[in-house]
């Protein structure tokens, strides 16, 4: 996932090498599901994915994400979790290697959370404005 241009101070200066360090201890692969990195494909009703051959699709459709028949083909990325949403923990221990969909899952209870807090700051500044 890419990282927000004002967060960006809050990671180190050798964070691509650290990142590409921990995809590459996990093989490459979502350290949650097993997905491989750069696999082309589809999920399911139930979110299983199911891997494509690139050979039928690469020069006919170009790159993910494109449409074939029903199924949204996808390229998977693999990504570099801070277990504990603290980006300047670098330590091995707090890092994984998570496909898009892992991550996005394993960070939506701090993702709820901090848009909770957003509103009522926002509430709150609102409430300043009109005197109440």
């Amino acid at each position: 996932m890419p990282i927000r241009a004002e967060r960006l101070a809050l990671y180190p200066p050798d964070w691509p090498e650290i990142s590409a360090r921990v995809r590459a201890f996990a093989d490459q692969k979502c350290e949650f599901c097993g997905i491989r990195n750069g696999a082309w494909g589809y999920r399911d009703d139930a979110g299983k994915f199911h891997e494509c051959s690139r050979d039928g699709f690469g020069k006919d459709y170009g790159r993910p994400p494109f449409w074939f028949g029903v199924h949204r083909i996808i390229a998977i990325v693999l990504t570099t979790a801070h277990l504990d949403h603290d980006e300047s923990n670098c330590d091995y221990a707090n890092l994984k290697a998570l496909c898009q969909r892992c991550h996005l899952r394993y960070d939506a209870k701090h993702h709820a959370r901090n848009a909770a807090e957003t509103r009522r700051k926002k509430m709150r500044t609102l409430d300043m404005l009109e005197g109440k």
